[in-house]
């Protein structure tokens, strides 16, 4: 008898076939001696949508809301459908005898996985494989433990409530809106929330009244000092003109007295591992990353280089068990960081910051760190590398003391006034070595001589005028920390949000700041307060949490969502509320003569009708090429005139033919390859490549 292994993807089955023994490739599955390997592409289950229950509900009528079905039903997707079926013969297989669910081992991966069985009718025993890691030992061990499926039941309950509440409010409350003010305006239980954040940052913004001020910084014998509030300590600003002219008139051609010196050792112990959102936080700051964009490349690390351990992970601590696998991942680091884990070799892999390892603060995975995978850094793109050399130093900052420094402030007197000097003197940089943000070396170093009663000249006394400055608008890093905060969605869906915000045109990103549109201010105004609270959604994110660790139920929640989804659309209709198009342009659909609204699209502006029954759209810029301009390295447009297609580059005005490039292939000859070489033993995963590698084969 065998076990069927059903994985979230090719490209993970393919692996775990390798360490099972299954060298027997079919178009679905991947068999050996004791195990069937089959995946999943992503998901091929997914939630009913409205017409699927009653095909009136294919139009959108605001009669018809809300739409709450008695029972969520499950429906296979259409274009996963083959795969689907595929699995759904496994399953009828007499010689198998159990199914380990292999998929990512988190939330999402559990419903991908339930859902499948439920559609198949699976009625044999189920065990999950839970790895924190892609490593070939970590695969090995896991199966050695693999654990009964029933211990991820509340898991898989929290998972649906969150695809059902998400489903019956976000659909509902999108149609409402969509139907009522006759423009597509998209809410749902994170995203409005997440919208309301940036809406708030910018109402301060612009309602920020900025003030006058002046600061007054003097030349102290050899170091510059700062006028500083008697009653306010470290308020170096002056909001009166008059006072400051003052303050100025009374110390010049005076002695500065020294006459306080204080000295403060300080230490900074050492920062805790990433998790998601940390990460993708510190990649936006750093790089310029997108939240998403930093998912996508993780992901590359963990499944593909299995460099990094589980990414979608909301924990920065470690459990105590997995102290003795810490000399394993620095000897895998040695030859990459052959200088930066000398002193966790010299210790023997023994982790100075022991605060790291804490059971209870490590809920279904630990913080993100380098596997005991051999680094061969040039297989990485520069994108990996850096966000892999980070991830790497943050954890090695573990094996290092914690950083430790004196700060000196001398107080002066000056006739009546007060001035300020202050400097930092690293005592052992510890840590920092490595995560590089250390002090520099050649500190001056000048008030560690200073002694109380000394006497200093004056010189180049003045003032500074400066205004008080708004708040910045959010970048992603900000956005995240505040989705964080109130517990706006999961470590997983964050980047989601953030993307779905962005093309939905509610929100605009501009040199990495978060800026709203006009839409999304109406759009604000126009939803319900309960729905663009935080606070409320935050609710439900622990009434979720709650059920995923067994302490809730999911019929009560479920209940009072439907409640929620009611109220709301209700508000919705009875709002007298007005809502005007902001992007609605003076020509005109030459089908059905409705104005045309101008939207953004992946590669350039959009004229669409307004209507939403006629659904005309024409290309209101030119389509934007891969190909680059040879000069300014700019992506080129892509035009057809008479004498055939070229390319142009608008910033240098230069034009190339077509003719050289070699011709794309089209999605229905993408089609007719994949259904004429999908069913040959070398295709996998139904993978292009593969298709295309055995095209090639045949012309030969």
């Amino acid at each position: 008898m065998k076990s069927l292994v059903l994985a979230e993807k090719p490209s993970v089955a393919r692996e775990l076939a390798r360490m099972l023994g299954c060298n027997n490739k079919q178009k679905h599955y991947i068999e050996g001696p004791k195990y069937v390997v089959t995946w999943a592409l992503g998901h091929l289950v997914e939630l009913k949508m409205p017409e699927d229950y009653d095909l009136q509900y294919k139009t959108w009528k605001m009669e018809d809301l809300p739409i709450i079905p008695e029972r969520m039903g499950l429906k296979i997707i259409k274009q996963t459908t083959s795969q689907f079926k595929g699995i759904q013969q496994l399953a009828k297989r007499s010689d198998l005898q159990e199914l380990i669910i292999a998929t990512d081992a988190g939330r999402e991966g559990e419903l991908v996985a339930r859902w499948i069985l439920e559609k198949i009718r699976w009625n044999k025993p189920v065990k999950r494989l839970w790895i924190s890691s892609q490593t070939d030992r970590a695969i090995k061990d896991g199966f050695n433990q693999l654990k009964p499926a029933k211990q991820y039941d509340s898991l898989y309950q929290s998972a649906v409530c969150r695809a059902e509440a998400d489903w019956l409010i976000g659909l509902n409350v999108t149609r409402a809106l969509t139907t009522k003010y006759d423009d597509p305006l998209s809410a749902g239980r994170v995203q409005t929330p997440s919208l309301s954040l940036i809406l708030e940052r910018e109402k301060e913004i612009q309602t920020f009244i900025p003030k006058e001020y002046w600061t007054i910084p003097a030349k102290i014998g050899p170091l510059t000092a700062f006028w500083e509030a008697p009653s306010q300590k470290g308020e170096k600003r002056v909001f009166d003109e008059a006072k400051a002219v003052n303050i100025l008139d009374k110390i010049k051609n005076r002695q500065a007295i020294v006459k306080s010196i204080e000295r403060k050792e300080k230490t900074e112990t050492q920062p805790l591992p990433y998790d998601l959102t940390e990460l993708q936080r510190d990649a936006n700051r750093r790089f310029g990353f997108s939240a998403k964009k930093t998912s996508n490349v993780l992901q590359g690390l963990y499944e593909q280089h299995k460099l990094v351990t589980y990414p979608r992970t909301d924990s920065r601590y470690l459990t105590s068990d997995m102290e003795s696998t810490m000399i394993d991942r620095i000897q895998a680091l040695q030859s990459a960081y052959k200088e930066e884990v000398q002193p966790a070799v010299r210790q023997k892999g023994k982790v100075m910051a022991k605060k790291v390892f804490n059971n209870d603060k490590v809920t279904d995975h630990h913080a993100i760190i380098p596997t005991d995978e051999r680094p061969i850094l040039a297989d990485l793109s520069p994108d990996e590398r850096k966000l892999y050399d980070i991830i790497v130093r943050r954890f090695l900052a573990l094996f290092y003391p914690a950083y430790r420094f004196e700060t000196i402030q001398v107080g002066f007197q000056v006739a009546e006034e007060f001035f300020a000097a202050k400097e930092s003197i690293v005592i052992e940089n510890g840590f920092k070595s490595v995560t590089g943000k250390g002090e520099d070396d050649h500190q001056l170093k000048q008030l560690s001589n200073m002694q109380i009663g000394q006497s200093f000249e004056i010189k180049d006394v003045r003032m500074d005028k400066k205004m008080t400055e708004p708040p910045q608008r959010f970048n992603e890093a900000d956005l995240l920390a505040r989705m964080e905060k109130y517990g706006l969605g999961t470590p997983a869906t964050r980047a989601d949000i953030i993307e779905k915000l962005l093309s939905s045109e509610v929100i605009d990103r501009q040199n990495n700041r978060l800026h709203p549109t006009p839409k999304g201010k109406q759009l604000i105004e126009l939803v319900n307060d309960e729905l663009k609270s935080p606070e409320l959604t935050a609710k439900w994110e622990a009434d979720l949490e709650a059920i995923a660790r067994g302490k809730g139920k999911s019929d009560v929640f479920l209940q009072n969502i439907r409640k929620q989804t009611k109220q709301l659309v209700s508000e919705i209709k009875m709002s007298d509320k007005t809502y005007k198009a902001h992007n609605i342009t003076g020509s005109k659909c030459p089908e059905c003569s409705s104005l045309m609204k101008e939207v953004k699209g992946k590669d350039g502006r959009v004229l669409v009708c307004s209507s939403r029954e006629c659904g005309f759209r024409k290309r209101k810029d030119p389509k934007i090429s891969n190909r680059r301009c040879p000069q300014c390295r700019k992506k080129m447009e892509i035009h057809n005139g008479k004498a055939g297609t070229y390319f142009q580059c608008r910033r240098c005005n230069l034009v190339e033919k077509a003719d050289k490039q070699k011709k794309a292939v089209s999605k229905r000859e993408e089609r007719q390859l994949l259904k004429k070489y999908s069913g040959e033993e070398e295709s996998f995963g139904n993978s292009l490549a593969d298709a295309l590698k055995a095209a090639m084969k045949d012309k030969e």
